[in-house]
């Protein structure tokens, strides 16, 4: 069809054997400011 206009969302789930906390809260905001740069840098 012409002119159809198609869109996919992707989650990723990050999970440790035995859900183990292994990001430090001392880089957690920096971590979480990087992964956010990083997809809004792709227009999402």
């Amino acid at each position: 069809m012409a002119g159809t206009f198609s869109q996919i969302y992707i989650q990723l789930v990050f999970a440790v054997k035995g859900r183990e906390n292994l990001i430090s809260k001392s880089w957690k905001d920096d971590l979480h400011k990087y992964i956010a740069f990083i997809i809004k840098g792709m227009d999402q």
